[in-house]
């Protein structure tokens, strides 16, 4: 019993100690008023983000986008570098997507024409 226990303990501390620099929640910048709160969490051995809270100029509604992923697939490429794909609510596209990670901030990027045009945003971490 003892050694079962002490197994799962190992276990477990092994799975933190694993854990991705991005893991945690995020608070994007406004878009169109709107911003949220991103909860970045593993899918698999990549990377997702999904919609935890939407704050407008009121505070914080219940929004229909809520639960729903915003980040998707990122891969890690090294160096705090991500690469997969961004959902945008506001026009309900996705785009080619880029994260790089830097402590307390997250640079994201959406692009289109194979990465000739993006549009950026620099996330900081929820505490």
């Amino acid at each position: 019993m003892k050694l079962t226990a002490l197994i799962a303990g190992l276990t477990l501390a092994a799975g933190a100690a694993f854990a991705d620099p991005v893991e945690g929640t995020w608070q994007t910048q406004p878009d169109e008023g709107n911003y949220a709160h991103i909860r970045m969490v593993p899918c698999g051995d990549m990377i997702c983000g999904v919609i935890a809270r939407s704050f407008n100029a009121s505070g914080e509604f219940n929004s229909p986008n809520t639960g729903k992923t915003l980040v998707i697939n990122m891969v890690p490429q090294g160096d705090g570098k991500y690469e997969g794909k961004v959902w945008r609510p506001s026009n309900d596209k996705i785009y080619m997507g880029k994260m790089q990670h830097r402590g307390d901030t997250l640079d994201l990027s959406g692009c289109v024409a194979g990465g000739l045009l993006c549009s950026k945003q620099t996330w900081t971490r929820v505490k």
